[in-house]
C-alpha cells in the first residue's frame, strides 16, 4: 500500500503492554461484521449488486472498501464506532501511553485521505456508522445510486440507439 508523506510522520506511540482491551480489539474482524453483513442483505434484497473485498488501486493509494458498486462508481464503507472515532458511540479505552487515541486519529486521517483519493478519481464514496440500523443505510446507498447522473446517461444512451 501506497503511503503519503503525511501518514509517513504520524507514527504510533509504542504499543502498549498486553492487556483485555488489547486481546479484544485484535479479535474483532475487519470485514464481514454483523452491521456489514446487514446492509448488504438489504441492498441484495431490494435488487442491487455489487461487489465485496474490491481492490481499487489509485494513483495516491490502493482503497478496499467494504461494499462497490462499480458502473456507478460509488465505495461504500461502513466505519466502527469505535475503530473511526464516532463522535455519539465512540469510546477511548483508558490508556497513559496515548497509544490507542493516536491510533484513532490516524484512522481518521487516513479515512479523509482515502475519501479525496477516491473522490479526485472519479468515484464518491459513502460512510455509514456501524450503529446506523441497515434500512436507514440502505435508503442512504440507493438515494445515491438513483441519483446518479452516469446511470442515467448510460440508460438513456441504450435506450436511444436504434
Amino acid at each position: 500500500m501506497v503511503f503519503s508523506s503525511l501518514d509517513q510522520k504520524q507514527r504510533l506511540p509504542s504499543t502498549p503492554p498486553p492487556s483485555a482491551a488489547s486481546r479484544t480489539m485484535r479479535s474483532n474482524r475487519s470485514r464481514d461484521t454483523k452491521p456489514e453483513l446487514a446492509v448488504r442483505r438489504a441492498l441484495f434484497a431490494r435488487g442491487k449488486r455489487y461487489r465485496v473485498g474490491m481492490r481499487l488501486t489509485l494513483p495516491q493509494r490502493a482503497v478496499r472498501p467494504d461494499i462497490v458498486f462499480t458502473r456507478q462508481r460509488l465505495a461504500i464503507f461502513i466505519d466502527g464506532c469505535f475503530w473511526h472515532g464516532c463522535p455519539e458511540h465512540g469510546r477511548m479505552p483508558k490508556d497513559p501511553t496515548g497509544y490507542w487515541h493516536s491510533k484513532i486519529d490516524r484512522n481518521r486521517n487516513r479515512d479523509m485521505l482515502t475519501d479525496a483519493a477516491l473522490q479526485q478519481s472519479g468515484w464518491r464514496v459513502a460512510r455509514v456508522w456501524e450503529h446506523t440500523p441497515a434500512n436507514e443505510a440502505v435508503d442512504l446507498i440507493v438515494a445515491i445510486l438513483d441519483s446518479d447522473p452516469v446511470k442515467v446517461r448510460s440508460a438513456s444512451a441504450t435506450s436511444g440507439t436504434d
